[in-house]
């Protein structure tokens, strides 16, 4: 960060009088602030890090109060950071506002290996935290599991089930499964059934495992009563919207089984309920064009049932299917895994949190495990003319929603206004990515930049206050009248 680039940084924030997600102010006239680790660890916790401003007193109306001295105070922000596991590296801006002198510490996003990064007096598990817009949260004892899933390379596809026996596999789907892996992969052909088993990692010292039990078990809800899928129709465009009798949900339904059964029983869910559109082209030739694509939607629904977290700590969670008059929404317990981030999703290989489960479905029903899925829905919402799909991650949830053409169009039927609409509304007074996602409801401000964004700046709609700089933290965008 440049001098320029910290004065501007206070200009927004005298403006906006608020902390943001990677934004944290202190006053620091009187002394250096004595907490400050759980900052450390939010920043260094989350996506490109963040920036503390030292200097700016919240309590006075965000006036710049300047810091008592600023080679003492850096001094002392660096002996704090030294006190983080990993050690922080903050990187120091001193800068002159009004004749006071401002302080700011850009805290580097850590690797994913390393992470969390906690406050070593308090320990992992008390001294690690998660920047939830303008405040530091503890992190749960999930999302610090999470961090070591990744580190320590666990894999819960794998968990034995002590309850369970290889008699409550299914004999139809194993000899299925023996046929089909036999013919994929000729080199264990000559391998007994149990070293088979062994080798796709079904079963451990003969016992069933997780991934075996969900994939050819004869009912794994037996033991897992939550891994399963519920699916709902609601006649409105939020949940506890009522129909026109009343009725909370025009359908309601919960599948069990095997994941095969359970994607077959969910795409028959998705089939009855979106509306599908008749077209007669000039020869006669009658197409059914459905309100979404279906493989779209079933790729949505597998990529939930491969990339879940299967661990103690989300088997009582199933995933959610949602469908809305303007939307459908798939939810799985188990935010991105590994080094993956929502700017990368689709564009990188991505760590497999499931890699038995995801190999063994190549066998069992021909899918892909080659990252194609989110590209292949991306392509395919645009074959058909319908918005961009909106993938958020949110402390240990992932959710996937695709928009119908109402989303993309004019105002819907109950007459409100359309997305781009508020957006140039709310932008009289210049705004940042993170404002307009947060006014939008959307917590991913990527997403809000591609879909909305550009598209309005592209239109001369919105302009740009560092048009020099379009990919400054500082960017805002306004109006043009």
């Amino acid at each position: 960060m440049t001098e320029k680039d910290l004065i501007e940084l206070i200009n927004i924030i005298k403006r906006q009088k608020c902390e943001k997600q990677y934004v944290e102010i202190k006053k620091s006239l009187d002394g250096t602030t004595k907490k400050l680790y759980d900052t450390f660890s939010s920043f260094s916790n989350q996506n490109n890090g963040g920036t503390i401003v030292f200097g700016i007193d919240e309590k006075a109306g965000y006036e710049v109060t300047g810091v008592y001295d600023a080679q003492d105070l850096q001094v002392q922000v660096k002996n704090a950071a030294e006190q983080m596991e990993p050690v922080v590296l903050p990187f120091f801006t001193v800068a002159e506002y009004e004749g006071k002198v401002v302080v700011s510490a850009e805290i580097p996003e850590c690797e994913p290996g390393s992470k969390p990064c906690f406050y070593k007096p308090a320990g992992r598990l008390r001294g690690s935290y998660v920047r939830v817009g303008d405040a530091d949260m503890p992190m749960t004892e999930y999302e610090i599991y999470s961090y070591e899933v990744y580190k320590k390379k666990i894999r819960d596809e794998l968990r034995v089930i002590d309850r369970a026996s290889k008699s409550d596999f299914n004999r139809d789907k194993l000899n299925l499964f023996f046929a089909k892996l036999r013919n994929e992969k000729p080199q264990l052909a000559t391998q007994t059934e149990q070293r088979i088993l062994q080798l796709q990692g079904m079963t451990d010292q003969d016992k069933p495992t997780v991934a075996g039990l969900m994939l050819v078990g004869d009912y794994p809800q037996a033991f897992f009563p939550q891994l399963g899928i519920t699916a709902m129709a609601v006649d409105g465009y939020e949940i506890g919207e009522l129909g026109e009798l009343g009725e909370r949900f025009i359908d309601n339904k919960r599948f069990d089984g095997t994941i095969p059964e359970m994607l077959d029983a969910a795409m028959s869910f998705v089939r009855r309920n979106i509306k599908t559109a008749v077209i007669v082209d000039e020869n006669g030739k009658r197409t059914d064009k459905p309100e979404y694509p279906l493989v779209a939607v079933r790729e949505l629904i597998l990529n939930a049932l491969i990339h879940r977290d299967y661990s103690i700590h989300t088997e009582d969670s199933p995933i959610r299917v949602i469908i809305y008059r303007d939307k459908l929404v798939v939810e799985n317990p188990g935010g991105l895994y590994g080094r993956l981030t929502i700017t990368d999703l689709g564009k990188v290989p991505g760590d497999t949190r499931n890699p038995f489960i995801a190999s063994n479905l190549e066998i069992i029903i021909n899918t892909e495990n080659r990252f194609s899925g989110i590209p292949t829905i991306r392509n395919e919402m645009k074959k058909a003319g319908l918005p961009e799909p909106l993938f958020e991650n949110y402390r240990g949830n992932f959710r996937a929603t695709l928009f119908s053409s109402s989303k993309a169009g004019a105002k819907n039927e109950a007459g409100d206004m359309t997305v781009e609409d508020k957006i140039l509304r709310f932008c009289t007074e210049p705004k940042s990515k993170e404002d307009i996602a947060e006014m939008l409801d959307i917590k991913t401000p990527y997403y809000v930049v591609s879909r909305y964004i550009n598209p309005l700046i592209c239109a001369e709609k919105l302009a740009m206050t560092l048009p020099e700089k379009p990919k400054s933290k500082f960017q805002k965008f306004y109006t043009i009248i």
